[in-house]
């Protein structure tokens, strides 16, 4: 370590928090020349919201314009684009279909114009096409199959054929068309597997009669494997078309569906929780007929419930980052459940912080989790060689450095406890050690050097929630302050010069803490 370089690491201990305990030193080396690849841009290629209808709200928008500015996802998936509140199908007193698209032109529009690409959910029933009456959540998404097979794939080429005439042939055949959501468990479809095989091959033969190019798949299961795998078997055995498998993961030991946001969930302190899930997947289908197949998760997240406060917490920024970090040469796409908080699955939520799926809460307040894509946003294309199974650190073509680490420790609640009420109240950080930071051959110059972190108290907007007293409603000037402590600013900003020696800082890291130091060639 260079002498300056000494003297500069200093005051980022101090600033970094209490002294670590004796742990040994965790050591990141890395050669600016020795380049790995390209650095994968996976996770950014699709983000969750709740349901169609939300997406006509003007919140809504505005949170997913700040979303795509600062992150710049390139897909959004949501339910209920065929539910009713979209006015999409009605039937005459003859029983003749009625067809109308003005609801999702309207949103179909606004994601065009900020960046984003349909990734189309076919579902769920229109009341005059179901079958029965069951619905799921306080919206009531009608869960059957349709009464008419025939009804249904002539709503589904209907409305591929709108999209493309509105959109454009070049443009719908890079989007994405799923079947269904959660078809294999009870409270998402009230029919069988060989039900659901009926209703995938009306759909995607639908869709294909429009365009062969346009892509389509399935089955968007929750439970692990037996649907993906039954799927993708039927459609190969049949000549049906299939051109993805999707599935969902969520890091939690039971449950697939809280519909109510009353369910105690348990977080699954497992380290290869949802990551072992992508990568066991991929070789399903490695090991198929089809093994060059795109595999997307369209939903993961660490709790499949919108009331379980891990979401709001400093943890879910590290928990993004592990398995992100471990599944992403396994998937082609995994969709964060969700970006914002508007999302009324069990109906609106009381109070600002719930434990909400988002990014953002209602007002907009950044989450850690938030932190984690954002930072992760930053890194550069280049992707230098690294032994570390908890960093990422890459260069840009201007000769920058940046490098993103953390630590990942799963905080599973004590026996007799779960996530709502453990994760609900105030959990400091334990310390993890030091970290060293090595990055040899750095070209000669002058930088910027910042510090972006978060962690307990650090860019924790749950933490400032609790010190305020956990109010069920935030005035103005309670998110303004909210917001201003936690605005994701650099904690260090300072101008170095660096003349061929080793780069090297030390870091005091507490559980699961992230940090991104920049280095910015002036």
């Amino acid at each position: 370590m260079s002498n300056l370089c000494r003297l500069i690491a200093l005051p980022v201990a101090a600033l970094l928090g209490a002294a670590a305990t004796a742990q040994p030193l965790r050591v990141i080396s890395i050669d600016y020349g020795k380049v790995r690849g390209n650095h994968s841009k996976v996770f950014k290629e699709c983000i969750g919201a709740g349901r169609a209808n939300e997406g006509l709200r003007a919140d809504w928008q505005q949170q997913l314009a700040l979303v795509q500015k600062e992150i710049g996802f390139k897909y959004i998936r949501m339910h209920g684009l065929l539910h009713d509140d979209m006015g999409v199908y009605k039937e005459d007193r003859q029983g003749h279909p009625i067809y109308n698209w003005q609801y999702i032109d309207k949103l179909y529009d606004f994601l065009l114009s900020v960046g984003l690409k349909p990734f189309v959910e076919l579902a769920f029933m229109p009341a005059d096409l179901a079958s029965g009456p069951q619905t799921i959540f306080w919206w009531k998404g009608n869960i059957t199959p349709p009464k008419s097979y025939e009804k249904w794939a002539a709503l589904i080429k209907a409305l591929t054929e709108h999209f493309q005439e509105r959109y454009g042939h070049d443009e719908v055949k890079t989007w994405y068309f799923e079947v269904w959501n959660e078809p294999d468990i009870p409270p998402f479809y009230t029919a069988d597997l060989k039900e659901y095989r009926k209703l995938y091959k009306a759909s995607a033969e639908a869709v294909k009669s429009v365009s062969s190019d346009y892509r389509v798949g399935g089955p968007a299961s929750a439970a692990p494997y037996k649907f993906e795998e039954e799927l993708l078997q039927y459609c190969i055995a049949n000549n049906v078309p299939i051109d993805f498998v999707s599935t969902h993961a969520y890091g939690v030991k039971e449950g697939y569906v809280d519909e109510t946001g009353t369910k105690g969930t348990v977080l699954d302190s497992d380290p290869a929780a949802v990551r072992s899930r992508m990568v066991h997947s991929r070789e399903l289908i490695r090991n198929s007929k089809r093994p060059n197949l795109e595999l997307h998760f369209t939903e993961w997240s660490s709790s499949y419930t919108p009331t379980d406060f891990i979401h709001d917490q400093y943890h879910q920024a590290a928990f993004v980052l592990d398995k992100i970090k471990g599944a992403q040469e396994s998937v082609d796409s995994l969709s964060y459940w969700v970006f914002t908080d508007i999302f009324e699955e069990n109906g609106p939520r009381m109070t600002p912080f719930h434990g909400g799926f988002g990014l953002l809460n209602y007002q907009a307040i950044k989450k850690p989790a938030y932190y984690a894509y954002q930072f992760l946003n930053r890194l550069g294309k280049v992707e230098l060689a690294n032994s570390d199974a908890a960093s990422w650190v890459t260069r840009d073509a201007s000769g920058g450095v940046q490098a993103l680490f953390w630590n990942f420790t799963p905080v599973a609640p004590p026996e007799g406890l779960n996530d709502q009420v453990f994760y609900k109240g105030d959990l400091p950080a334990k310390p993890k050690g030091k970290l060293r930071l090595d990055i040899a051959g750095v070209p000669e110059g002058t930088y910027l050097l910042q510090l972006y972190r978060t962690g307990y108290r650090v860019n924790d907007a749950y933490s400032t929630y609790l010190t305020l007293g956990s109010p069920s409603q935030l005035s103005r000037p309670q998110v303004d302050a909210i917001q201003r402590a936690n605005d994701g600013s650099p904690s260090l900003t300072e101008i170095v010069k660096l003349s061929g020696a080793i780069f090297s800082r030390d870091f005091d890291l507490r559980e699961n803490d992230v940090f991104l130091l920049t280095l910015t060639r002036l």
